[in-house]
């Protein structure tokens, strides 16, 4: 880590590390510990308070289209795994979105479908515990953690803050040559007292009503870019963090129903979102920061309600199918819902949510089939999916 970089403007300390690499042999560092976050807003620019306004706007747009949808909860599913897809990517855990979308939750066939459909288990249970308003608690950070890891080769480290110390990137013009640590990009805390104290005063901050001096989307860039600084667990931290941006802007009520995707954008500029995350813990760069995470989210807001509306209006289109049929059950309609929610899904996923029984699954769906309304992921399959091709055009059209 270039150590020159860190100004009088850092919102941080850098203390003394010491460590071992079995090739090179003993060094000495410095790792940064940034202060607690402030009760106040830091001085912004015009511009960042217009695209902090805007990025408001743009959030309200969207939580009042979800509020008038029937059940806007349906569209969660959907747009959640296009989330996990975008933000395991950012981290270097990749698998087409197509992939994604018909993977099977119960028999992910690859260590990356693991991770990516662990993120929509994780998801779901942070947007459960902020929807029953109950806490912000690095207890439950880490249990999200532990989710996002399970099955994979560190889940048994995993659930808690990491107890070794780890490193964020490679600066592009760094010595080969030279001990890994100083190679760094970016070098957090360091196990311990720090790092333990840190993301209890982080969550302990964003339990506090923050409102009547910081503006929420303010606040939920400072609270990201503190998470992101500590870097507190073994791995995930990057999907951990841009969780939470969602689950904050749930807490604080400028999200009702937390179908914000924000990695897409972050994703597509993953240089400009590091490069602005260092600027901060090098020389207290908020301004630049909170601007550029403002227009992620004002995008990102409006990218998600057009995706909502488009997955509405394909909801709408094939109940008209439906109704221009000889169908007359509800099931069918039920069944509609059920294939707009789910990217795909089985015929005991069927039974099992709209109560039918095996024989009256299986022919409600091939009524479906023959309408075009619903296909087969693998005809060839022993257990086959089903799936909406609208509903996967909506959600792959753009990606």
């Amino acid at each position: 880590m270039d150590l020159t970089m860190f100004g009088a403007s850092s919102p941080g300390r850098l203390i003394t590390i010491t460590g071992s690499d079995p090739v090179l042999g003993s060094w000495e560092h410095r790792a940064f510990v940034p202060d607690f976050l402030p009760d106040t807003m830091p001085t912004l620019k015009g511009e960042t308070f217009l695209a902090v306004a805007n990025a408001r706007a743009a959030l309200a747009a969207l939580d009042n289209t979800a509020r008038q949808l029937p059940n806007p909860t349906l569209l969660r599913l959907p747009t959640l795994r296009l989330e996990a897809q975008s933000t395991s990517a950012l981290e270097g855990t990749y698998a087409p979105i197509a992939e994604v979308l018909i993977a099977d939750d119960d028999e992910p066939q690859t260590a990356e479908l693991v991770e990516i459909l662990n993120y929509v288990h994780a998801a779901n249970h942070g947007f459960d515990w902020i929807g029953d308003s109950r806490p912000l608690t690095s207890g439950f950070l880490a249990d999200l953690q532990g989710l996002l890891m399970r099955g994979t080769p560190l889940a048994d480290v995993s659930g808690r803050p990491r107890d070794i110390q780890v490193v964020i990137g490679k600066r592009a013009h760094a010595d080969p040559r030279d001990q890994p640590i100083r190679q760094a990009r970016f070098v957090p805390s360091p196990p311990g007292d720090d790092l333990t104290q840190g993301l209890h005063d982080l969550v302990r901050w964003m339990e506090v009503d923050h409102s009547s001096r910081i503006d929420p989307v303010v606040a939920a860039a400072m609270s990201h870019y503190q998470f992101e600084t500590l870097h507190p667990f073994r791995d995930g931290n990057g999907r951990i963090g841009r969780l939470l941006i969602v689950l904050h802007l749930q807490s604080t009520g400028v999200l009702s129903e937390p179908t914000l995707t924000v990695s897409p954008w972050f994703e597509g500029r993953r240089t400009e979102y590091y490069d602005h995350l260092l600027a901060v813990s090098t020389a207290g760069a908020w301004d630049g920061w909170i601007r550029f995470f403002a227009n992620g989210l004002q995008q990102s807001a409006i990218a998600t309600r057009e995706e909502m509306l488009a997955l509405a209006l394909v909801q709408a289109e094939l109940k008209e199918t439906v109704r221009a049929s000889t169908l007359r059950a509800d099931s069918a309609h039920s069944l509609v819902d059920l294939a707009v929610a789910n990217p795909t899904f089985t015929v005991a996923k069927v039974e099992s949510e709209l109560q039918l029984s095996n024989g009256r699954a299986r022919h409600l769906i091939g009524q479906l089939v023959t309408l075009g309304v619903l296909n087969v992921v693998d005809p060839h399959a022993y257990k086959r999916r089903y799936f909406a091709p609208r509903v996967l055009e909506v959600l792959t059209r753009h990606r």
